[in-house]
């Protein structure tokens, strides 16, 4: 199993008004990475979020990512997710996106794609069915390959067109193109994943015990997969989760326990309105809900929190490992204090990431590595 961060630009409360409070949360999250980066974690993923106010206020995700690709040595940094929708970004910009950052890193950036976080995102851009979006995904996905494997790229399509033809640069960094990934909301996506060949990056709210039957679906569907999209199968889930690690166990616990741990719950149920989420899930502006100890306890028991020592944690993470995810990776914007989350990151790092990561090699690039241009 491996690790990452995903990065937000979480800005709460009063301070989504103040543009020098969106500095310091982007620098902030910049420093994290560069510290995952020498400490034995492997990937990073930055969002790409339209006008959801205090939840996520990176919009230009690829600036950001290139931020990191020169403070970086051997992170592997994603889009999490490129929208394809060509209404929001247009098929070659999101082809010269991904294959700039690509270069940049010299083949370590990851390809996720996806549709939108909602309704009031999409929106935004005048789109105001979201399930529009789908047929749209299934037009330009294929077609950024094709603009990566030609010099006279043409095409005319339901949703865009290329009249005349065109060189769309730069081309992928080699061999072959960065791995590709969809953004999973929906038990169905799981399946057309792994039939694509694509990882699967879950963006979900169940506890990992409910998410068994949908990996080992995409697992099935991966498996038998013998013309993924692009030129090699990307069998890979990744999870998203959360995780407080400390010397201290109490501190630990009191961190999970603070009235303002549940707030970005409470956003992420406002915005994500196209994904499941659970009954009685707290929707801003209704009162997010505090853990007590039973709820900690609870919480971890069902693996939607890791939380407490090195030691604790890597017990913890068993559940996942049996599960069969691939990749586990958090979010650190929500309540810590000044040098808590740098305390978590480092100690995640250096203690309970070697007990599960053994390889140095990271995962996609094994899969890239074996992959041929056609």
């Amino acid at each position: 199993m491996e690790f990452g961060l995903f990065i937000q630009g979480y800005v709460p409360g009063k301070k989504s008004q103040d543009p020098r409070a969106e500095y310091a949360s982007f620098q902030h999250e910049a420093a994290l990475s560069v510290l995952a980066d020498k400490t034995n974690w492997k990937y990073v993923w930055v969002t790409e979020h339209h006008a959801l106010t205090e939840y996520s206020h990176i919009s230009a995700n690829d600036v950001f990512l290139g931020y990191l690709a020169h403070a970086t040595q051997k992170l592997h940094i994603g889009s999490g997710i490129f929208n394809l929708s060509p209404r929001v970004n247009h098929p070659v910009r999101n082809a010269e996106r991904a294959a700039m950052l690509d270069q940049l890193t010299a083949g370590r950036f990851e390809f996720g794609t996806g549709r939108g976080a909602g309704s009031h995102e999409v929106g935004t851009f005048n789109i105001h069915d979201p399930s529009s979006t789908k047929a749209e995904w299934d037009e330009v996905a294929p077609q950024i390959l094709k603009m990566w494997k030609t010099t006279d790229y043409t095409f005319k399509g339901e949703h865009f067109a290329i009249d005349k033809p065109h060189n769309v640069l730069p081309k992928p960094y080699g061999p072959s193109h960065p791995p590709l990934w969809v953004a999973c909301g929906n038990p169905q996506t799981y399946t057309k994943a792994g039939s694509l060949g694509l990882g699967a990056l879950g963006f979900n709210f169940s506890p990992i015990g409910e998410m068994k039957p949908l990996i080992d679906a995409y697992k099935e569907a991966a498996t038998k997969c013998t013309q993924p999209l692009g030129d090699y199968v990307n069998d890979n889930v990744m999870i998203t989760n959360a995780v407080i690690c400390m010397k201290d166990r109490k501190k630990a616990r009191e961190i999970a326990m603070r009235p303002d741990r549940g707030y970005l719950f409470s956003l992420v149920c406002l915005y994500h309105d196209t994904f499941p989420k659970p009954a009685g899930a707290p929707v801003w502006p209704a009162k997010p809900i505090a853990l007590d100890e039973k709820m900690v306890d609870a919480a971890i028991k069902v693996g939607a929190l890791l939380c407490g020592t090195p030691d604790e944690v890597a017990e913890q993470l068993q559940h996942f490992d049996r599960t069969g995810v691939d990749q586990l990776v958090f979010g650190f914007p929500n309540n810590f204090l000044p040098g808590e989350a740098e305390e978590c990151i480092e100690l995640f790092g250096k203690e309970v990431i070697p007990q599960y990561d053994k390889d140095p090699v990271h995962r996609t690039s094994r899969f890239r590595e074996k992959a041929l241009m056609h």
